[in-house]
């Protein structure tokens, strides 16, 4: 048993244990199976020294993060600027200056995402809302917000183009390059006004409705040739019903026929407590189209704007008001907005109303980028999803997330009150509709078995199928251009002559969609200051553009009047009174004839006659015969005597009758709509 054993040893592993393919399997396609990848673990970031931080933490969610007392933290933001406020809750909206507070405190930073919040605390805060009051020391001054306001033709228009004209000209020489609701003028003294241009009253007291207070002052146009006109009137009732102060510019000072101390008197009238009178109330004489006085108006703003101590704060979530939206054919969905309070920049996330936007890009009132724009600022916004209504109040959430569940409640909102608004028109239909089925309920029963059954159905016909119409589809350059035109298109009352149908209204130039829409309704399309397309399709279109919002009226009152059908109408040519009545004879007959003597006019033997007794007509129709002297003649004039035969021979004339001549032709109506202006 010397000779020694060797044993092999086998090594076996998972290849050597693998099974062979069947020729089933060989034929299948092959399946690449891929191992997973090892998940990124939030640890990472941690094991590389990275905390994660977000916009609008507060200090003391920084202070947690970062693994350090608050006292610590709040240290460090004494040496970091723009770090004012350090209390535990305040929220701090600047990425830069988070990282440069971890900077100080020797921690690496790494942008995420704000952590959600408990589903409890989203079902509680389903809405945003303006946030309360900010402390006084946070306030800071801000320019003011002057509306321009006045009667038709008062120069309103040539006062905002110099004012606008004046500041371009002064600080960029290149021009206008977009027109916006809201410009800035910079002083002399350094101070900037924002003035605001409305789309007429409509949309103010909308603003008002809305309790969104954008106006800080108004600027009262009136011309000084004319006065106080209704819409001068309608003015100041708004002012006082808003209590927000007004500044009188009287203008057209440089015309002949201008009466300063006329138009003085009669604002005084109205209830304007003058300056020269005891009162508050400034008037400054301007000219717009020479520019006389600007300057004095600019002072008299901001003396004004002094006394009232306008401040706002320019930190936290952003605040503000829409004064006009547009979608402008390059740039998409635009607004024209003034920053009430925070200041907005790039990147932030804003709802107005039904609408939200991720900001892409600001700009001031000449179309130049904007990095920032603080309270009392006019700009242009870019980045809207849907168009924001003029009026409604922008207010800034921290996520994109938090905007759609925002939105989503707001719609579901929207819905309830529309079925709610819907329920009581929903309930007059059905009792209308049981009130009918009770009455033909009713007639069935007591017709019985006597009732007809057969017969020809009658077809329903609608009782407007007989009434001329006239449909129209609204475009506008801007949403406050759309709403004066609708809110002038309401006062239409004539729907029993001549129906007014809006098929279609919006924002934006005239598209494929609309001259489609326009071909099935038989409408018209009116262009207000937007382009129209030059296709074969929009020739057999009616489009009509206009600039002017009463031109575009006056062509619907023409419309309007062109499918009211013509009238007959009765023009008097001459009256006669009669003097005696003759018996003649006419071959074996006896004919009655009236002995008159023309008192009025002329009479006509080929026109019709009409026979009065005590006011009542006696006779309407033609003549037999009309003689003077015994010779048949075709007209009377004044003061003559003739005799008159009347067709029919039965009508026996009296002494004192009147005969009245006239003739009837047809003439076109124009409708009885007045839109007030």
């Amino acid at each position: 048993m010397g000779s020694t054993l060797r044993q092999r040893q086998l090594h076996t592993g998972v290849t050597r244990l693998k099974r062979r393919k069947t020729a089933e399997e060989k034929k299948s396609p092959r399946i690449i199976e891929y191992s997973p990848k090892k998940l990124q673990t939030s640890n990472a970031a941690e094991a590389h020294g990275a905390t994660d931080i977000w916009r609008y933490m507060s200090v003391a969610e920084l202070a947690k993060k970062l693994e350090r007392p608050l006292e610590d933290v709040q240290e460090a933001m004494l040496y970091v600027p723009g770090a004012d406020n350090i209390e535990a809750n305040a929220k701090l909206e600047d990425l830069k200056i988070i990282q440069n507070i971890a900077k100080k405190l020797g921690a690496k930073t790494r942008v995420v995402a704000a952590p959600e919040a408990d589903t409890e605390e989203e079902h509680k805060d389903r809405d945003v809302f303006p946030r309360p009051p900010a402390p006084p020391e946070l306030l800071k001054h801000r320019p003011p917000v002057v509306t321009v306001m006045g009667h038709v033709d008062h120069g309103k228009t040539t006062l905002l183009d110099s004012l606008r004209g004046a500041d371009v000209a002064a600080g960029e020489a290149g021009g206008i390059t977009q027109h916006i609701g809201a410009f800035t003028v910079t002083l002399e003294n350094g101070e900037k006004v924002t003035f605001l241009d409305t789309p007429g009253h409509a949309a103010f007291s909308a603003m008002r409705a809305r309790g969104a207070v954008a106006t800080d002052i108004i600027v009262l146009v009136v011309a000084a040739e004319d006065g106080v006109m209704a819409q001068t009137r309608e003015v100041i009732q708004l002012a006082k019903e808003a209590e927000v102060p007004i500044i009188v510019a009287l203008n057209k000072i440089d015309k002949p026929e201008a009466n300063i101390e006329k138009s003085k008197t009669e604002l005084a009238q109205m209830g304007l407590a003058l300056e020269e009178h005891g009162g508050d109330v400034q008037v400054i004489p301007i000219s717009a189209l020479k520019g006389t006085n600007l300057e004095l108006l600019a002072e008299a703003v901001s003396t004004q704007a002094t006394l009232m101590g306008l401040k706002a704060d320019p930190t936290g979530l952003v605040e503000g008001i829409v004064v006009e939206s547009k979608t402008d054919p390059r740039r998409g969905k635009l607004s024209t907005a003034i920053v009430t309070r925070g200041t907005l920049r790039k990147g932030s996330v804003l709802l107005s109303g039904l609408a939200h936007a991720k900001v892409r890009g600001l700009f001031d009132h000449n179309g130049a980028p904007l990095t920032e724009a603080a309270p009392g600022t006019p700009v242009e916004i870019l980045g809207w999803r849907e168009l924001p209504l003029a009026g409604d109040l922008i207010l800034e959430v921290e996520t994109e997330k938090k905007a759609h569940a925002v939105l989503k409640y707001r719609e579901h909102q929207a819905q309830l009150a529309k079925v709610e608004s819907s329920s009581d028109e929903i309930r007059k239909k059905e009792e209308e509709h049981q009130a009918k089925y009770r009455a033909e309920r009713e007639a069935r029963r007591l017709a019985g078995r006597f009732r007809m059954r057969g017969g020809q159905r009658v077809k329903q016909v609608d009782k407007n199928d007989d009434v001329p119409r006239v449909s129209v589809i609204v475009k506008g350059d801007v949403h406050g251009s759309v709403e004066a035109i609708l809110d002038v298109l309401d006062t239409y009352n004539s729907n029993d002559r001549c129906r007014l149908d809006i098929v279609h209204y919006g924002v934006g130039n005239v598209t494929e969609g609309d001259l489609e829409l326009a071909k099935a309704f038989n409408a018209i399309i009116y262009a207000f200051a937007v382009e129209t397309p030059q296709t074969k399709e929009a020739k057999d279109v009616k489009i009509k553009s206009y600039n002017v919002i009463y031109r575009l009226i006056d062509d619907l009152k023409e419309q309007l009047s062109s499918q009211l059908p013509p009238v007959e109408v009765e023009e008097q040519l001459g009256e006669a009174n009669v003097l005696q009545n003759f018996i003649i004879n006419e071959g074996r007959k006896e004919v009655p004839v009236a002995g008159c003597r023309c008192t009025k006019g002329v009479l006509k033997k080929a026109q019709r006659f009409r026979l009065l007794r005590d006011g009542e007509v006696i006779y309407d129709g033609a003549l037999e015969s009309m003689r003077h002297l015994k010779n048949e003649v075709d007209s009377i004039k004044k003061d003559v005597e003739c005799g008159l035969r009347f067709k029919d021979a039965k009508v026996l004339p009296q002494p004192g009758d009147v005969i009245q001549c006239y003739t009837t032709h047809m003439e076109a109506q124009k409708t009885d709509w007045d839109p007030g202006f």
